[in-house]
C-alpha cells in the first residue's frame, strides 16, 4: 500500500522558500515544523505497520498533524504576504 507523503515541502512547494527563511528566522515556527515533522513520520510509521496503535489514536494524530499544518500555512501565508 502506497502511503502519500505529508511533509511540508510536498504540501506546499510553492512556500519552500519562506519555509527555509522562517526555519531560520522564527523560534515558534522552527518548534511547530519539527513537532509537524515528527509527527508525520509517526503517521506514517503506524500506516505503513511498524508501530501498532489503536485507530482512535493515529486519527487523534492525523487531526493533530492537521491543526499544525493549517497554523504553519497560515504564518506561511502571513510571512509571504
Amino acid at each position: 500500500m502506497f502511503h502519500e507523503k505529508h511533509d511540508l515541502h510536498h504540501e506546499f512547494p510553492e512556500y519552500k522558500e519562506a519555509i527555509h527563511e522562517l526555519k531560520i528566522s522564527d523560534n515558534h515556527f522552527a518548534r511547530l515544523f519539527k513537532e509537524y515533522h515528527e509527527l508525520d513520520h509517526e503517521v506514517l510509521r503506524i500506516e505503513q505497520g511498524v508501530e501498532n496503535t489503536s485507530d482512535e489514536y493515529l486519527e487523534q494524530q492525523k487531526k493533530q498533524r492537521l491543526h499544525l499544518k493549517d497554523t504553519l500555512f497560515a504564518m506561511l501565508k502571513k510571512h509571504s504576504a
